[in-house]
C-alpha cells in the first residue's frame, strides 16, 4: 500500500511538472530532463510511470480535460436560465484556465498537437451545446442566433480567453484583470445581439 501510495504520488508529481514545462515552453519545447528536475524524481522514475514523453503529455492532456469535464457536470445541474448558465461556465472555465496549470496545458497541447492528444474543447463543448440548445427550446434565442451559432461564438471567446491570459501570465506589467471577468463583459455586450428578450 505505500508502494502504491509512493508511485501515485510520483505519477502525480511528473503530470504536474509535465504541465508546468508545456504551460511555459509548449509540447516541442518541454524537455524530459526539465520534467524530472521540476519533479525532483530520475529519469528512471519518469520512463517506469511513462514510456516516452508522447505518453506524459496524453496524461497531462487526460488530467486537464477530466477537471475541465467535472466543472461541465457540477454547472449543468445549474436552475439558472439556460443562456445566463452558459455564460456562468464559459466565465469558470476560463477561471480554471487561469487557476490550473494542467488545464492551461491540456488547451495548449489540443492547440500545438491536435492529432497527438485529444481535444481540450470536447471537455466543455457538449455541455455548452446542451445549455444552448435548451436555451433555444425556451426561446431564450433569436433566430439570427442559433445554438450552432453562439455555440461557434463560445469557441472563439475561449481561445481568446486563453491568448489573454497567455499573454498576462507571459509579459510582467500586461494590463490585469481576469479573463473570466472580460469574458463575461464581452457576452453581456453580445447577448443585446443574441438574446429573444428586449
Amino acid at each position: 500500500m505505500v508502494i502504491q501510495e509512493r508511485a501515485a504520488r510520483t505519477r502525480g508529481a511528473l503530470v504536474r511538472a509535465a504541465a508546468e514545462e508545456i504551460d511555459r515552453n509548449g509540447y516541442d519545447g518541454a524537455t524530459l530532463v526539465r520534467i524530472c528536475k521540476r519533479a525532483e524524481v530520475s529519469m528512471g522514475a519518469l520512463t517506469f510511470h511513462f514510456a516516452s514523453k508522447d505518453k506524459l503529455a496524453d496524461a497531462v492532456g487526460d488530467r486537464g480535460r477530466q477537471l475541465t469535464r467535472d466543472l461541465v457536470d457540477r454547472r449543468l445541474s445549474g436552475r439558472a436560465s439556460a443562456l445566463c448558465s452558459v455564460v456562468d461556465l464559459t466565465a469558470e472555465i476560463a477561471r480554471l484556465l487561469e487557476q490550473d496549470v494542467t488545464v492551461r496545458s491540456a488547451a495548449r497541447l489540443a492547440r500545438e498537437c491536435p492529432d497527438a492528444v485529444g481535444c481540450w474543447t470536447q471537455a466543455w463543448l457538449p455541455g455548452v451545446r446542451k445549455l444552448l440548445e435548451r436555451a433555444d427550446e425556451e426561446g431564450e434565442l433569436s433566430e439570427a442566433g442559433g445554438p450552432e451559432a453562439v455555440a461557434e461564438l463560445a469557441v472563439h471567446l475561449m481561445a481568446g480567453a486563453e491568448a489573454h491570459i497567455r499573454t498576462t501570465t507571459a509579459v510582467r506589467g500586461a494590463p490585469s484583470g481576469s479573463a473570466a471577468a472580460r469574458l463575461v463583459r464581452i457576452w453581456q455586450l453580445t447577448l443585446r445581439g443574441v438574446s429573444a428578450a428586449k
